[in-house]
């Protein structure tokens, strides 16, 4: 079977973390910092760019102090365009 990323699923995820880390009250930079990640991943993940691992999921959700389930409710997610 044919591995494929589904990229409508790896925009939804960044648009809950852009969402979930501005409800926190962190800036892209201030997120990657505190997470001791590179800001520039921060906003490819947010851009659904990036397939990112499950651990920097794990780390990101730590940081933000939510449930990890909770960067997956796409249902509370808002499409900007």
């Amino acid at each position: 079977m044919k591995y494929l990323r589904d990229q409508e699923r790896l925009y939804q995820f960044g648009l809950r973390l852009r969402q979930v880390r501005k409800a926190k009250g962190y800036t892209q930079e201030s997120l990657a910092a505190a997470a001791e990640l590179e800001f520039s991943q921060i906003g490819r993940i947010e851009r659904g760019v990036i397939n990112t691992s499950l651990s920097t999921v794990f780390v990101l959700a730590r940081t933000l102090q939510i449930d990890v389930r909770e960067l997956f409710d796409f249902s509370t997610s808002t499409n900007p365009t």
